[in-house]
């Protein structure tokens, strides 16, 4: 098989996981919503408790820390359903080819 499914040029499994963000986000089930990250409450604790010449760059710190974490998460999420995906179609094409 010369097809190479897991770099593409029109990518719709990378619209297909945006799409599903944006649903999951606004349709959340209550069990959900118990494992939800709480990065904002969690910031605005550690800030109260850090003094004040430090609130700045403790502030920007944890704003990377977020901006990261959220990288990685659709990094993780992308590489491992992308190949699972691919994985699947695979299996199915080499069944039909002699």
């Amino acid at each position: 098989m010369d097809n190479n499914f897991r770099q593409v040029k029109d990518d719709l499994m990378k619209e297909w996981f945006e799409f599903l963000e944006e649903y999951r986000f606004c349709y959340s089930t209550e069990e959900d919503k118990k494992h939800y990250i709480k990065f904002d409450e969690i910031s605005e604790r550690i800030l109260k408790n850090v003094p004040k010449q430090n609130k700045k760059y403790v502030m920007k710190q944890l704003d990377l820390l977020d901006r990261n974490f959220l990288d990685y998460v659709c990094y993780y999420n992308e590489k491992y359903y992308r190949n699972g995906f691919v994985d699947g179609v695979q299996l199915i094409v080499g069944c039909f080819i002699e």
